[in-house]
């Protein structure tokens, strides 16, 4: 029988407990702000200093306890889907198009692989029975799409490595979810057939609803004339969020269909851009700093002493076999060089998704859960600790590192639809590193239908001339209609790369 919640049991919340929380949680995201420096010099991924501030304020620092599994996991998903969103969104398709077949073996031939070495050795080594083994391989063998994001972009590997890394981080949560959903459920563990044709079904029903969402949502936001700009980002994101919504209310991989949808709305040249960009990246860096601060005060560090020892040989397993064997096997029928074979080895960066897949057999009550979670959450700050620093040095050991000099700046060009008039305002920026300097407004040789109306050069305004002159740091205003609109802004991305000459020296091409 359910008693009634009393004014003694519940407190209500009020407009004092809301400042509180308030001044709280901006403090939090003032401190995890200014550490960004502090990772971003050491190398490290950001990661570990939030999780160190949840840790900070939990039941062993300052004093708040808090111990709800549930909640944890349900913010980690939807933190989970932002950074997903945010990661299609800033994805080149150029770069993760011939990463697809590698990255697509990887997330699933190769985490089969892996969560087979890796149970084994959690059953053998540590003790643990086979149920709590391949949940922990199920939990670890999913590279972290936050930590990938962010390490990857900071290191300046080839764009065949980074697309293999980007996407194989986008697709694996699905499959690794299924497991673990399914390894911790009561009852009899199903079939391996069974559960990859569950794993089979779910991916293809993700992949569609992503691509169904993101073509309409690319459509929608090319040709609607929102009236303000700032509507555009949250349009966008919106989007994405409805791609994973609708992915799995349809039975399918949301997290899937939201990198798919994001993906594509990526690629789409949308109006306003790059505010857009800065919109996704903010999100994505809010939804890291509360998961990861809430992930730390869900674990306490005073239990975690006896689980570091089996943290360390489980993970030791999964760096040094299960990983490199899972991409061994993956690429061996893309004749992939060895060196590149080694760096994706030791690329499988974890972070905060399997710290929160470990939150899932803590809601379904699996004997021992607490237990694989401080694993889990121990092998992850350990190989965080050991991979992230290093990575740089062991691509450039292995002589992977971008060696052609530093490329030419992308040049980003900022677009508003003009419904009525049936036209585009394109607003671009000449880069400092741009062949777009010394170029005359005449010798850009946009398309008919489409005009430099303005420059706006030192805070001074002034239509130019065909003999006009960019400079680094001229802002244009190019008007276009909208027949052609692409052309226009694939001329001035050419310029912008290979100067007054490109269309002699080569084809125009867009980024």
């Amino acid at each position: 029988m359910f008693r009634p919640i009393t004014q003694e049991r519940v407190r209500p919340l009020t407009v004092h407990h809301l400042n509180e929380l308030l001044l709280i949680c901006s403090l939090v995201l003032l401190f995890a702000v200014a550490a960004v420096r502090i990772s971003s010099r050491s190398g490290l991924p950001s990661l570990l200093i939030y999780l160190g501030i949840g840790i900070a304020i939990g039941q062993d620092g300052i004093g708040i306890a808090f111990n709800d599994a549930g909640l944890t996991q349900l913010i980690g998903y939807a933190a989970l889907v932002v950074i997903l969103a945010e990661g299609g969104l800033g994805t080149k398709w150029q770069e993760i198009k011939p990463a697809l077949p590698t990255a697509a073996v990887l997330s699933t031939v190769g985490v089969a692989v892996s969560v087979g070495i890796t149970a084994a050795a959690a059953h053998y080594l540590v003790g643990l029975d086979w149920r709590q083994a391949l949940i922990i391989g199920a939990v670890v063998s999913s590279t972290d799409a936050a930590a990938v994001f962010s390490v990857l972009r900071r290191v300046p590997l080839p764009s065949r490595l980074t697309g293999v890394l980007e996407a194989e981080s986008g697709f694996n949560d699905a499959p690794v979810v299924i497991l673990v959903v399914a390894f911790s459920s009561s009852g009899p563990i199903e079939t391996w057939y069974l559960l990859l044709g569950k794993i089979v079904l779910e991916l293809a029903i993700g992949a569609a609803i992503g691509i169904a969402v993101g073509w309409l949502g690319a459509y929608l936001m090319r040709r609607v004339a929102l009236p303000a700009s700032g509507l555009y980002p949250i349009a966008v994101m919106a989007i994405a969020v409805v791609a994973y919504a609708g992915g799995a209310l349809a039975h399918g991989s949301g997290f899937l269909a939201v990198y798919v949808a994001a993906l594509i709305l990526g690629n789409a040249k949308l109006p306003h851009w790059p505010a857009t960009r800065g919109f996704a990246e903010g999100l994505g860096w809010l939804a890291q700093i509360g998961m990861f601060v809430l992930l730390g005060l869900l674990v306490t560090p005073h239990e975690l002493g006896d689980d570091i020892l089996p943290a360390v040989v489980v993970g030791l397993v999964l760096t040094v076999v299960a990983r490199p064997v899972s991409v061994m096997v993956s690429t061996a029928p893309f004749r992939t060089p060895w060196a590149e074979r080694l760096l994706l080895s030791w690329a499988g960066l974890r972070g905060a998704v399997p710290i929160v897949l470990a939150t899932i057999p803590m809601v379904y009550e699996v004997p021992d859960s607490r237990r694989i979670f401080n694993i889990v959450f121990m092998l992850v700050i350990v190989y965080t600790l050991v991979q992230g620093p290093t990575l740089p040095w062991v691509a450039k050991r292995l002589r992977l590192r971008l060696s052609e000099g530093e490329p030419t700046t992308d040049l980003g060009i900022e677009s508003a639809p003009l419904e009525r008039l049936r036209g585009h305002l394109l607003s671009v920026t000449v880069p400092q590193k741009s062949r777009m300097h010394g170029v005359e407004v005449g010798e850009l040789r946009l398309p008919a239908g489409s005009a430099v109306t303005l420059v706006v050069r030192e805070e001074k305004s002034f239509v130019p001339t065909p003999t006009t002159v960019l400079r680094r740091g001229d802002e244009l205003l190019v008007v276009a209609t909208d027949p052609v609109r692409d052309a226009t802004e694939k001329r001035l991305r050419a310029v912008a790369e290979g100067g007054k000459l490109a269309s002699w020296l080569r084809p125009d091409s867009s980024r």
